[in-house]
C-alpha cells in the first residue's frame, strides 16, 4: 500500500462526504502498532446515497470494482445479501491502475452498528488537512478475532496491549 494513494483515497472520501471508517492493517498502524498491509479495508455506510458517493468518489481516482456491481447494485442489501449467501463474499475489492499498490477493500455488510461504531471513532490526522476515522480498538480488537487468520491472531494480541488494564482480560 502506498502512503500517497491512501492520502489520496481519504481526500475523495472526505470530499464527497462519505460516511466511512477505516479498518484492518491501516486502523492497526493508526491505534500504535506499525506493520505492512497491502489494502484499504473500509467499512462504509450501506445506504444507496452514501454507496454513491463512494462509487463517485472511488471513480475520481480510477479505482473500479473487481467484479462487476455497480454502485446502485451496491445500494441494494437484497443483492449485497445474495452476494453473500452465493458467493461468501466479504469484501467487494476495488483496483486502480493509478493506484496499483493500494487495493480497496469495502465490507459488503456492516459488521457493526454503523451509527453507533461512527459515533465513537478514533479520529487521526492525515497531513495537514484530512482528518480520517477509524474504527474504535475494542471493535478492531473484536472484527480481527472474528475473523482469525494468524495476522489477525498477532493484531490482537498487540492491539490488547493498548487496553486499559482492567479490559485486557475481558
Amino acid at each position: 500500500m502506498r502512503f500517497g494513494s491512501f492520502e489520496a483515497i481519504v481526500a475523495a472520501l472526505n470530499a464527497a462526504k462519505v460516511r466511512y471508517l477505516v479498518a484492518g492493517g491501516i486502523a492497526v498502524n493508526a491505534h500504535g502498532f506499525l506493520r505492512q498491509t497491502k489494502d484499504a479495508d473500509l467499512v462504509v455506510h450501506l445506504t444507496s446515497d452514501n454507496v454513491r458517493a463512494l462509487y463517485s468518489a472511488l471513480e475520481s481516482l480510477g479505482y473500479r470494482p473487481i467484479v462487476p456491481v455497480t454502485s446502485s447494485q451496491f445500494g441494494d442489501a437484497e443483492l449485497r445479501e445474495t452476494l453473500i449467501r452465493e458467493k461468501n463474499m466479504k469484501v467487494l475489492q476495488f483496483f486502480s491502475d493509478q493506484h496499483r499498490e493500494t487495493p480497496v477493500d469495502v465490507f459488503v455488510f456492516e459488521p457493526f452498528p454503523f451509527d453507533a461504531e461512527y459515533s465513537r471513532a478514533t479520529i487521526k490526522p492525515l497531513g495537514s488537512t484530512a482528518e480520517v476515522p477509524f474504527v474504535s480498538l475494542r471493535t478492531l480488537i473484536e472484527m480481527k478475532t472474528a475473523v482469525g487468520r494468524t495476522q489477525d491472531r498477532i493484531d490482537v494480541e498487540n492491539l490488547r496491549l493498548l487496553l486499559p488494564i482492567d479490559e485486557k482480560t475481558s
